[in-house]
């Protein structure tokens, strides 16, 4: 893009298409998930240790599947039909969702999908801008604004429905999304990068990829430590609902707070901290103090961690009583603000250290230490039952803290990294 084409909201009008298809898609999916451990252990009496690593698998699967999925729309498909290919797939696994047979097949079908669509949307951010535009170094918190509307969203209207008038019309719904979603994509090709829609007719040829020694080890690194951090970080939607179920008091004014809607709180918070949080990294950039990106995640981490200490804490000075729904919110507050040095920063620095041609690929390694952590978040859930549930939490911010670490670790190796690539860019 160029600035004298027009824009949204002064970013190319591509990435509010796929800001807006990505906000329904993870509608689709934060609605199941809002939803799937109470399902399976109030309706489908699947006992908590099973249910826990059920979710975890299926979360691991959702985070796997894309990196044969990210190939696929490189090398055969193309981004457009990978994505209208795989949003069909997870519409129609939500929507199977609704038969109690089905459970197994449903999520199965999501998650196959799920490989096909995630990657190839967000490697096209890349290819809105020109090279060196100063536009893109915000672009990928401003998409990860769009999955915390969809996630904010999805529980008030998925969980609602869910938990007042049945399990079954809160996944329908979560269908639902996912079609509006696929609907503003094709709406929006015109705005889309024609490199995404060109190549669907012209695959990339293989042998065409350059990627450096350094940045292998830098992308493994980093996708360790996240392998790690995802371990306690995805609690968020397995064990803590479980805490917050029997341990928070729900009540305010008298009104009985849905428990799904807690799980709100969490993309509220990431839309309204997100715009003070670019503001204040532009001016410490614009003062010469721009944080690299390896650091920045490991202070997200570390900032995590002390909201699960937070919670350890609640919970053991709480002696057996319910702790007050305000205090269950100021964690949310820590944990999101966490999240927010740490998620869209690694998703950022994935895409733009892939190679040419092998953007979906290389977004897709992203979310396969996602896989590997969702995985081991699944084996960390199980210990939920046989722990005190104070330890337990503290156990969670032990390995937010070792995440930290592996952050902080392979700062110097990114340092170099961007210092050359920041050369190279000078020298075009």
């Amino acid at each position: 893009m160029t600035p004298a084409q027009p824009s949204w909201f002064g970013q190319p009008r591509g990435l509010t298409i796929l800001f807006l298809t990505n906000m329904w898609e993870q509608f689709s999916y934060y609605g199941m998930r809002a939803l799937l451990v109470y399902y399976m252990t109030k309706q489908l009496l699947i006992a908590q240790g099973n249910s826990s690593f059920i979710y975890g698998t299926y979360t691991a699967c959702a985070y796997f599947t894309p990196i044969v999925g990210g190939l696929i729309a490189d090398r055969f498909l193309g981004k457009r039909r990978a994505i209208i290919i795989g949003g069909s797939m997870m519409a129609l696994g939500h929507f199977l969702m609704t038969f109690e047979p089905a459970f197994y097949v449903a999520l199965a079908t999501i998650a196959l999908g799920n490989g096909l669509f995630l990657p190839s949307l967000p490697s096209q951010i890349d290819d809105l801008y020109e090279p060196g535009d100063p536009r893109i170094g915000w672009a990928y918190n401003v998409y990860y604004v769009g999955v915390n509307i969809g996630g904010f969203l999805a529980p008030l209207i998925c969980g609602t429905l869910g938990e007042v008038y049945g399990w079954h019309y809160g996944f329908g719904a979560a269908g639902i999304g996912m079609l509006l979603g696929l609907c503003i994509y094709l709406w929006g090709q015109r705005y889309l990068p024609e490199a995404a829609r060109t190549r669907d007719a012209a695959p990339i040829p293989r042998g065409t990829a350059r990627i450096g020694r350094e940045t292998v080890m830098l992308l493994v690194a980093v996708a360790l430590a996240v392998t790690v951090f995802r371990g306690a970080y995805e609690q968020m939607g397995n064990t803590v609902p479980l805490w917050a179920d029997t341990g928070v008091d729900k009540n305010a004014a008298g009104f009985a707070i849905p428990m799904t809607w807690f799980q709100s709180l969490n993309p509220l918070m990431v839309m309204l901290f997100t715009p003070p949080l670019l503001a204040w990294w532009h001016r410490r950039a614009a003062a010469g103090k721009l944080q690299a990106p390896a650091r920045k995640m490991a202070l997200g981490a570390l900032i995590v961690a002390a909201a699960y200490v937070m919670l350890a804490a609640l919970d053991w000075t709480s002696g057996g009583a319910q702790t007050g729904w305000l205090w269950f919110a100021l964690f949310f507050a820590l944990f999101t603000l966490g999240e927010l040095y740490i998620l869209p920063t690694g998703l950022g620095l994935f895409a733009r250290l892939a190679p040419k041609g092998f953007g979906a690929t290389t977004v897709a390694a992203w979310y396969l230490a996602s896989f590997a952590g969702s995985l081991a978040a699944g084996l960390v859930g199980a210990l939920w039952s046989r722990m005190d549930h104070a330890a337990y939490f503290l156990l969670l911010a032990g390995i937010a803290c070792v995440a930290s670490i592996l952050l902080r670790l392979s700062d110097p190796l990114e340092r170099r990294i961007g210092a050359r690539k920041t050369r190279e860019s000078e020298t075009l």
